[in-house]
């Protein structure tokens, strides 16, 4: 009995911290338990896409709040585990405390020790409990900074995202009220608006990589969806790739429709349950699993209830 509930905490404990390492520590590597608690609350509220979108926007708050909270459980849980046979046979119970069933003692111990919080009622007798202790409350500790890190940087992720698929719709909108196309502009201009482009989308790309659980945060509104954008910059960029085009926009144009292509790669391969056939069949399925249209008609005729977006 000892022996497999201090094997079975260890094991969670391993669990809890190599999930937390490779999600801060490891860009690019996909966590293979946050990954599935993410996937699982999407699918839970996927059913709730299109028309009813706010709905499938808490995805992404409860997709991470899930994640965090199975950091905490996973940690507390184990830790409970190693304490088990111990208690309370191996602690010193204060006088006027009734001791509790093994199981809720130590569970007791292991979350005011996880919180740092400590226990004055029970306290370990066995030299290697006293040493473990700490290291318990340094890993919980550990575990709320890298929470709240993870927090901090996610957000500026999903502002960059929100700012590139508005500027997309700003351009689509231009475009079309002045009559205008971007790979008509002066060479230099438009050259330089697609290469503003392509650098943006790659930042994007290179957050979502490092950043998956925020693929799981649905917009409401369209004019703020990357989702509902990337079909209008995928056509936009395969207009001025054209070769009735200067050579400067073609060269930007091309390297634009690159930056499509591997994000469309990305997205189909790491988050999309579909078989990819080209770049606009991913973008598709993209927009469809964020409950947009899956044209531009989304930025160009948005939702009745969404009149101008909301800054």
């Amino acid at each position: 009995m000892t022996i497999l509930s201090t094997v079975a905490g260890i094991a969670l404990i391993a669990l809890a911290v190599h999930d937390i390492f490779t999600v801060l520590f490891r860009p690019g590597a996909e966590s293979r338990y946050s990954g599935a608690i993410a996937r699982a609350v999407w699918a839970l509220l996927r059913p709730a896409g299109g028309p009813r979108r706010r709905v499938l926007a808490l995805a992404g708050p409860l997709a991470l709040a899930a994640v965090i909270c199975f950091w905490a459980v996973a940690l507390v849980v184990g830790w409970a585990l190693v304490y088990l046979p111990h208690y309370p046979q191996q602690y010193m119970i204060a006088e006027g405390t009734v001791a509790h069933s093994p199981l809720v003692g130590a569970l007791h111990t292991s979350l005011t020790t996880v919180t740092t919080l400590g226990s004055a009622n029970a306290l370990p007798k066995p030299a290697w409990l006293q040493v473990i202790s700490p290291l318990e409350a340094l890993l919980g500790f550990g575990m709320l900074t890298a929470a709240v890190s993870w927090l901090l940087q996610i957000y500026p992720v999903l502002s960059r995202r929100r700012a590139l698929a508005y500027e997309i719709h700003l351009l689509a909108d231009t475009e079309h009220a002045l009559d205008l196309q971007v790979p008509q502009l002066e060479t230099s201009s438009a050259a330089q608006l697609y290469a503003e482009l392509t650098s943006r989308l790659i930042a994007v790309e290179r957050d979502l990589v490092k950043f998956p659980i925020t693929y799981y945060f649905a917009e409401t509104d369209p004019h703020f969806a990357l989702a509902a954008a990337m079909p209008v910059l995928a056509e936009l960029a395969e207009r001025g790739s054209g070769d009735d085009h200067p050579d400067a926009v073609r060269l930007r144009a091309h390297m634009l429709k690159e930056a499509v292509g591997d994000f469309a790669d990305t997205v189909a391969e790491r988050f999309v349950l579909h078989r990819r056939h080209d770049t606009d069949d991913a973008l598709t399925a993209y927009a469809n699993d964020h409950g947009h249209e899956a044209d531009g008609a989304a930025l160009k005729h948005a939702d009745a209830d969404v009149a101008r977006p909301s800054r």
